[in-house]
């Protein structure tokens, strides 16, 4: 599984894109996004994803829907 970021709640501060352990976490024209191949929702580095730990604004990061 993978961790998604909603574009219409995400303000590309920044704060998680230099914390992702698998550097899955880009900024490209203003516009955050993971990519769902590299990310492992931080398992066996954290107990829960590190995105969603340092998000601001709750709900912006979620599970990517199988």
């Amino acid at each position: 599984m993978a961790m998604k970021i909603d574009p219409n709640l995400c303000t590309s501060c920044g704060d998680c894109e230099p914390e992702c352990p698998t550097d899955s976490i880009k900024t490209r024209k203003g516009i955050t996004k993971i990519t769902a191949d590299t990310c492992t929702e931080c398992v066996g580095e954290y107990t829960k994803p590190k995105c969603v730990e340092l998000c601001p604004i709750k709900g912006c990061i979620t599970q990517l829907a199988a």
